[in-house]
């Protein structure tokens, strides 16, 4: 882990840089994203095979997600020649890209998620004593 001057200069740059990173993480760290290029990372799949695989989302709000993802150059859509016509959508290159972090983050979830239950618990029993 880096040292305290160490960290201090990373905050730094990243505040110096925040103009260029922040619409950066605005496209990337918003709710689906992350799970939508996650199951797009082996295969391609089509709108209903993604949806299913993400219990919870709903139509518009995949719909939305992937034509954004389309948009920032993360995924592409081609419509396949069948009857009924069907989208396939693949991650692309730069989609792959955020794999190593996506995936570094996915391993943080599970291994700190129940710390932050824990802590979310106790700050809701705190909150509720006084």
């Amino acid at each position: 882990m880096p040292d305290d001057t160490e960290l201090e200069l990373l905050s730094e740059q990243a505040c110096a840089d925040m103009v260029r990173i922040r619409p950066v993480l605005d496209r990337i760290a918003d709710k689906w994203t992350i799970l939508i290029l996650t199951v797009l990372c082996p295969k391609p799949a089509r709108f209903n095979e993604i949806k299913r695989r993400l219990n919870g989302i709903t139509h518009k709000a995949l719909a939305d997600a992937l034509k954004r993802l389309e948009r920032n150059g993360l995924v592409t859509r081609t419509v396949l020649p069948t009857a009924p016509i069907g989208v396939e959508y693949a991650i692309t290159p730069l989609g792959h890209s955020l794999r190593p972090p996506f995936e570094a983050l996915c391993a943080w979830a599970l291994a700190y998620g129940p710390d932050i239950e824990r802590a979310g618990a106790r700050f809701d029993q705190t909150k509720a004593d006084r």
